[in-house]
Protein backbone atom coordinates (compact mmCIF):
# COMPACT_ATOMS: atom_id res chain seq x y z
CA UNK A 1 0.00 0.00 0.00
CA UNK A 2 1.49 3.26 -1.06
CA UNK A 3 -0.26 6.59 0.17
CA UNK A 4 0.67 10.65 -0.58
CA UNK A 5 -0.68 12.89 1.88
CA UNK A 6 0.63 15.38 4.83
CA UNK A 7 0.16 12.87 7.36
CA UNK A 8 1.59 9.55 7.30
CA UNK A 9 -1.14 6.50 7.91
CA UNK A 10 -1.63 4.98 11.56
CA UNK A 11 0.35 2.03 11.16
CA UNK A 12 3.48 4.10 10.12
CA UNK A 13 3.40 6.70 13.00
CA UNK A 14 2.37 3.53 15.37
CA UNK A 15 6.04 1.85 14.32
CA UNK A 16 7.47 5.15 14.50
CA UNK A 17 6.37 5.73 18.38
CA UNK A 18 6.99 1.99 19.34
CA UNK A 19 10.91 2.29 18.72
CA UNK A 20 13.67 4.90 20.05
CA UNK A 21 16.86 4.19 18.36
CA UNK A 22 17.42 5.07 14.35
CA UNK A 23 20.20 4.03 12.26
CA UNK A 24 20.83 7.46 10.49
CA UNK A 25 22.91 7.74 7.25
CA UNK A 26 24.80 10.37 5.42
CA UNK A 27 27.02 11.22 3.01
CA UNK A 28 30.47 13.77 3.97
CA UNK A 29 33.76 14.21 1.70
CA UNK A 30 34.77 10.65 2.92
CA UNK A 31 31.82 9.08 1.79
CA UNK A 32 29.03 7.41 2.94
CA UNK A 33 28.51 6.66 6.70
CA UNK A 34 25.93 5.61 9.15
CA UNK A 35 25.57 6.12 13.13
CA UNK A 36 22.76 5.20 15.71
CA UNK A 37 21.16 7.89 17.55
CA UNK A 38 18.38 8.22 20.11
CA UNK A 39 15.09 9.81 18.27
CA UNK A 40 11.37 11.58 19.76
CA UNK A 41 8.86 11.91 18.13
CA UNK A 42 7.95 15.52 16.97
CA UNK A 43 4.92 16.70 15.53
CA UNK A 44 4.59 20.52 14.18
CA UNK A 45 1.27 21.80 13.72
CA UNK A 46 -0.47 20.40 10.50
CA UNK A 47 2.51 18.97 9.40
CA UNK A 48 4.11 15.27 9.18
CA UNK A 49 5.85 13.97 11.97
CA UNK A 50 9.63 14.78 12.86
CA UNK A 51 12.24 12.68 14.10
CA UNK A 52 13.84 14.96 16.90
CA UNK A 53 17.81 13.47 18.05
CA UNK A 54 20.97 14.86 19.39
CA UNK A 55 24.39 15.29 18.38
CA UNK A 56 27.02 18.02 18.53
CA UNK A 57 28.30 19.78 15.17
CA UNK A 58 31.61 18.49 16.39
CA UNK A 59 30.67 14.82 15.48
CA UNK A 60 31.40 13.49 11.83
CA UNK A 61 27.31 13.09 11.11
CA UNK A 62 26.96 16.99 12.67
CA UNK A 63 29.60 18.26 10.36
CA UNK A 64 27.54 16.52 7.45
CA UNK A 65 24.80 17.93 7.94
CA UNK A 66 25.44 21.36 9.33
CA UNK A 67 28.21 21.65 5.91
CA UNK A 68 27.21 19.60 3.36
CA UNK A 69 23.85 17.95 1.98
CA UNK A 70 21.21 17.88 4.65
CA UNK A 71 19.29 14.96 3.41
CA UNK A 72 19.78 11.74 5.80
CA UNK A 73 18.38 8.16 5.44
CA UNK A 74 17.42 6.02 8.13
CA UNK A 75 16.22 2.68 9.17
CA UNK A 76 14.69 1.82 12.22
CA UNK A 77 14.49 -1.55 13.85
CA UNK A 78 14.28 -3.71 16.73
CA UNK A 79 17.34 -6.44 17.66
CA UNK A 80 16.94 -10.06 17.84
CA UNK A 81 14.16 -10.34 14.99
CA UNK A 82 13.43 -13.38 13.02
CA UNK A 83 12.84 -12.97 9.08
CA UNK A 84 9.00 -14.05 9.56
CA UNK A 85 8.21 -11.64 12.22
CA UNK A 86 10.40 -8.58 10.93
CA UNK A 87 9.07 -5.42 10.82
CA UNK A 88 11.07 -2.06 10.82
CA UNK A 89 11.34 1.37 8.72
CA UNK A 90 12.83 2.94 5.69
CA UNK A 91 13.01 6.53 5.28
CA UNK A 92 14.91 9.83 4.01
CA UNK A 93 14.14 13.12 4.78
CA UNK A 94 15.94 16.56 5.40
CA UNK A 95 17.81 17.09 9.11
CA UNK A 96 18.18 20.63 10.03
CA UNK A 97 19.82 21.78 13.49
CA UNK A 98 16.95 23.71 15.62
CA UNK A 99 17.59 26.97 17.67
CA UNK A 100 15.61 29.72 19.53
CA UNK A 101 11.38 28.33 19.87
CA UNK A 102 11.73 25.85 17.77
CA UNK A 103 14.51 24.24 19.94
CA UNK A 104 12.93 24.25 23.11
CA UNK A 105 9.38 23.01 21.98
CA UNK A 106 12.39 20.02 20.28
CA UNK A 107 13.74 19.70 23.37
CA UNK A 108 10.30 19.44 25.79
CA UNK A 109 9.14 16.61 23.18
CA UNK A 110 12.75 14.76 23.47
CA UNK A 111 12.67 14.77 27.35
CA UNK A 112 9.16 13.90 27.82
CA UNK A 113 10.24 10.84 25.38
CA UNK A 114 13.79 10.18 27.60
CA UNK A 115 12.99 11.62 31.13
CA UNK A 116 15.95 10.41 32.81
CA UNK A 117 17.85 13.49 30.64
CA UNK A 118 16.31 15.63 32.88
CA UNK A 119 16.77 13.86 36.34
CA UNK A 120 20.49 13.66 36.27
CA UNK A 121 21.63 17.12 36.38
CA UNK A 122 25.18 16.17 34.56
CA UNK A 123 23.27 14.14 31.94
CA UNK A 124 21.05 17.43 31.59
CA UNK A 125 23.21 19.97 31.33
CA UNK A 126 25.43 17.80 29.10
CA UNK A 127 22.76 17.70 26.65
CA UNK A 128 21.53 21.06 26.85
CA UNK A 129 24.86 22.34 25.72
CA UNK A 130 25.01 19.86 22.84
CA UNK A 131 22.68 20.64 19.36
CA UNK A 132 19.06 19.28 18.72
CA UNK A 133 18.30 18.23 15.20
CA UNK A 134 14.46 17.90 13.46
CA UNK A 135 14.88 15.07 10.56
CA UNK A 136 11.35 15.80 8.36
CA UNK A 137 10.88 12.70 6.55
CA UNK A 138 9.67 12.98 3.00
CA UNK A 139 9.70 9.26 2.55
CA UNK A 140 8.55 6.60 4.63
CA UNK A 141 8.39 2.74 4.06
CA UNK A 142 7.61 0.11 6.98
CA UNK A 143 8.09 -3.29 6.73
CA UNK A 144 5.95 -5.92 8.36
CA UNK A 145 6.66 -9.61 7.91
CA UNK A 146 4.37 -10.70 10.39
CA UNK A 147 1.63 -9.12 7.91
CA UNK A 148 2.58 -11.68 5.43
CA UNK A 149 6.84 -11.77 3.75
CA UNK A 150 7.42 -8.18 2.08
CA UNK A 151 4.37 -6.64 3.49
CA UNK A 152 4.73 -3.06 3.23
CA UNK A 153 3.20 0.49 3.40
CA UNK A 154 4.81 3.63 2.51
CA UNK A 155 3.78 7.43 2.32
CA UNK A 156 5.37 10.17 0.46
CA UNK A 157 4.74 13.97 1.97
CA UNK A 158 2.85 15.66 -0.63
CA UNK A 159 4.35 19.20 -1.91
Amino acid sequence: MSETENRPPREIRAALDAHTTMTLAYTDEDGPQACAVLYAVGEPTGQSPNLLFVTSTTTRHGRALLAGDPRAAFTVQRDGQVWTALTGIQGRGTCRRLEGADRETGWRTYTARFPYVDHNERLRQAMERTDLWELRPDWLRVIDNGQGFGHRTEWTRSA
